[in-house]
């Protein structure tokens, strides 16, 4: 049986850790200029995939 594919845009916005899968949050590449200092610092720190949605991004990525 042939191996299964990884999906290439979740492999580039996920990574796995002991506890599940991390990512980068959203809203931080343009439009900058109305958004406050304190949401652009928040934005920056990576987050826990939520529980939920976890199952999914294990389907996306059987490898990793």
């Amino acid at each position: 049986m042939n191996k299964i594919k990884s999906h290439s845009g979740a492999a580039k916005r996920f990574r796995r850790t002991a506890n599940g899968f991390k990512h980068k949050q959203s809203h931080t590449s343009h439009i900058l200029t109305k958004k406050s200092t304190k949401r652009k610092r928040q934005l920056r720190a990576l987050h826990q995939v939520a529980q939920s949605d976890k199952a999914l991004i294990v389907r996306m990525l059987p490898y990793i």
